[in-house]
């Protein structure tokens, strides 16, 4: 059977290309904000795009912090992309105000000190020997666009598998926590290699 994922709809947009590569990557997809299918999917996608504070309002409002924290807890799988990634940290710092995080990482989510903002386009990564989601793509290019991102990884668990790249400076561009996992790219619209990503991150849920 095909893994049932929930993409969270909680206002943040770009919800229907995350769909679309979903289901071409074999998932069966649906978008919504009910508690009680994000809940007990086989794995939940948290989007993102636009800004940190925007963002955490529109995903407290629909309640996702807590069905974030629900699954992690039930150990079942998470995937935060781009803006949906850096929510999971515990704090952003945009336009000089400090919003909330998730809190699910510790760490914070800065502008990046870049010549050019904000970072849009494809980008190599660097991601360890024993990555998961990057099996068979380690060598690829992704599709970045965002000015903020985590610079340091904060968390004192050693098991997590890190993934940088750089844009004027080193930042994070994949986690692998087991069940939480992210992507600063958009791998929805990072061809073949955001295909593979995906359909990686579904053998991962089983």
């Amino acid at each position: 059977m095909k893994p049932r994922v929930v993409v969270f709809d909680y206002g943040s947009g770009n919800l229907r290309s995350a769909h679309r590569a979903l289901e071409r990557a074999g998932a069966d997809t649906s978008v919504t904000a009910d508690t009680e299918q994000a809940l007990n999917a086989d794995g939940l996608v948290v989007p993102g795009v636009g800004a940190f504070a925007a963002c955490m309002n529109g995903l407290r409002a629909a309640g996702g912090d807590e069905i974030v924290a629900k699954r992690l807890a039930a150990r079942k799988p998470v995937l935060g992309i781009c803006v949906g990634m850096q929510i999971l940290f515990a704090e952003g710092r945009e336009h000089g105000t400090e919003t909330a995080g998730c809190g699910a990482w510790p760490g914070v989510v800065e502008r990046l000190d870049a010549p050019v903002l904000p970072h849009m386009g494809w980008n190599t990564v660097s991601c360890p020997p024993d990555s998961s989601l990057f099996a068979g793509i380690s060598g690829e290019r992704y599709f970045f666009v965002h000015t903020y991102a985590v610079k340091k990884w904060n968390s004192g668990n050693a098991s997590a598998r890190l993934t940088w790249a750089e844009h004027g400076e080193r930042f994070l561009a994949a986690v692998e926590d087991w069940p939480l996992c992210a992507t600063q790219f958009h791998p929805e619209k990072s061809g073949d290699a955001g295909a593979a990503l995906l359909s990686n991150w579904l053998e991962m849920i089983g």
